[in-house]
């Protein structure tokens, strides 16, 4: 009799991706021409938890004509930032039997673009992705250059945003598949970035498993060791690649139907609380995102419990 319930269970759960994606996902991820009213916006947009490309939301922004490496070098290039620095270009991703955080290193702006333009060489790959309102903590030289908030979706939310960031890195720098609970508003003021998400309902469809913590420490044979976290509890994350699933190992993936979208210079992507994402960059992008973080209202109630049941049934 268990048996046959937790089947039922499993049943429903993955038979619900497809209805919701009947009902409230798009087939691809609209365009609007410019930025909606706040009503419009909290009504059609983070109410049903859809994302949107926004044009013409940044034109009034001097970093959108301003900002370049060249520029960049020139406001900030002696300015110290934090950099993470990976091997591969995965950071916080999971690595064989490991969830791994990047190495951080302290560096001038300068020495980051001296790679990127290809004067000098650094081992590993370069990505300026601190986050934690990196942009106004260490780069406020250019907050002048951009607004700080969306005010009409600050409007919407009723807040201002927790964190406003600043990303600068090279085309090998990867985001691993992940989700957060903020409402995302992406900028992208220099090249583009490509983007691969999946609504939360497909959360049966993507697998979980919890990793020992580590951290790459960069040796001065400039090599890359993995040295375990051993006073942190061990990280749920993803082990799937979307790009390359292991459809032998987490078959149900195969299941999931990935929206893919490529956000160019001068367009605002809005990625709502809770999509799964998965991020590539071409070469030197220059982006800005603000982080409002979610209301934890019912929407957020029926996915703890999509999560619970998910796991709870064995599922993926």
């Amino acid at each position: 009799m268990a048996a046959a319930a937790l089947d039922a269970v499993r049943r429903e759960l993955q038979e619900f991706p497809a209805a919701v994606r009947e009902l409230s996902v798009p087939l691809a991820v609209p365009y609007l021409d410019k930025p909606p009213p706040p009503l419009h916006f909290y009504r059609d947009w983070v109410c049903p938890n859809r994302p949107c490309i926004i044009r013409n939301a940044l034109q009034h922004w001097p970093a959108l004509q301003k900002w370049s490496l060249p520029y960049l070098r020139a406001t900030v290039g002696s300015t110290e930032v934090s950099v993470a620095v990976t091997p591969d270009g995965y950071a916080d991703a999971v690595r064989g039997d490991r969830f791994v955080m990047p190495a951080e290193r302290r560096l001038p702006l300068s020495c980051v673009l001296d790679v990127l333009e290809g004067r000098t060489q650094h081992p590993g790959v370069l990505y300026v992705q601190k986050q934690c309102s990196n942009l106004p903590t260490e780069l406020p030289q250019l907050l002048p250059d951009l607004e700080p908030h969306v005010p009409w979706a600050s409007e919407a939310l009723g807040k201002m945003p927790d964190a406003v960031n600043f990303w600068l890195g090279e085309a090998a720098a990867v985001t691993s598949l992940h989700k957060d609970h903020y409402e995302n508003l992406y900028c992208v003021l220099s090249g583009e970035k490509h983007f691969l998400l999946h609504p939360p309902s497909d959360r049966p469809f993507i697998p979980y498993e919890m990793y020992t913590p580590a951290t790459y420490q960069l040796t001065e044979d400039g090599s890359f060791e993995m040295v375990d976290e051993d006073a942190m509890e061990k990280v749920p994350w993803i082990p799937l690649d979307p790009l390359a699933p292991d459809l032998a190992r987490y078959p149900t993936y195969s299941q999931a139907q990935a929206l893919r979208c490529t956000v160019r210079a001068g367009e605002m992507l809005y990625l709502p609380a809770l999509w799964f994402h998965h991020v590539q960059q071409s070469h030197a992008c220059i982006a800005v995102n603000f982080w409002y973080d979610m209301e934890y209202d019912l929407k957020y109630s029926y996915f703890q419990l999509l999560d619970s049941l998910t796991k709870a049934s064995g599922l993926p």
